[in-house]
């Protein structure tokens, strides 16, 4: 869950992990660990067809998610940050 400030030109003041409820570590807006947030608008032929959904996961509640994947998450290096 992310809170944003008005008075603060929309500036991220919190997040929260939707699943635990540990409040991530935030410096002047910029999340300093890691954090999986998921932003996601069903389509047509779901059940959940034009419903959006968003969540935020630490990374210890995204490793304990994917730990229990039948098919494991495609891993790759990624060269250049920004």
């Amino acid at each position: 869950m992310r809170r944003y400030e008005k008075e603060q030109g929309d500036q991220l003041v919190q997040v929260i992990c939707n699943r635990c409820g540990k409040e991530l570590r935030l410096e002047n807006g910029y999340l300093k660990e890691g954090c999986l947030n998921v932003d996601y608008v069903f389509g047509y032929f779901s059940e959940k067809d034009g419903l959006r959904h968003r969540f935020d996961l630490c990374e210890e509640c995204y490793d304990e998610m994917i730990r229990h994947f039948r098919i494991p998450v495609q891993i790759s290096q990624e060269r250049e940050l920004l």
